[in-house]
């Protein structure tokens, strides 16, 4: 049985600036090795598996121009697996939307429009 104490799930931005340094042709290949080498370095195991989506998007500018960094979920269960997942936001529905909403609604119940008095005199 799994419990969410028997988890350890963190977020970390990645950065791949050390990629550079190695030649043109292999800088993907070495963004994926920095991915396990710090997933290794902090959740202490050796089983990593990286994510489907992260490979995806990391892959998809090809073997030249990887990103420069990425947000990532790490998840470590009990059995010292650990899976790399790409990190999505989650996005929340801003009080600015409904602040001009609320305006609208009053502008159309009272059917005018606030006029501004110029300062001239």
């Amino acid at each position: 049985m799994s419990n969410v104490e028997d988890t350890l799930a963190r977020i970390y931005t990645i950065n791949f600036s050390k990629a550079w340094l190695t030649p043109k042709h292999k800088r993907t290949d070495r963004v994926v090795n920095m991915i396990k080498e710090f997933a290794i370095k902090h959740m202490k195991s050796t089983q990593i598996k990286i994510d489907q989506e992260l490979n995806r998007y990391i892959w998809e500018r090809g073997k030249t121009n990887p990103p420069r960094k990425v947000r990532v979920r790490i998840v470590k269960d009990e059995d010292d697996q650990v899976i790399v997942s790409l990190y999505e936001d989650i996005v929340i529905e801003s009080d600015s939307q409904t602040k001009t909403e609320n305006s609208e609604k009053i502008k159309a119940e009272d059917g005018s429009v606030p006029v501004k008095e110029s300062g001239a005199k």
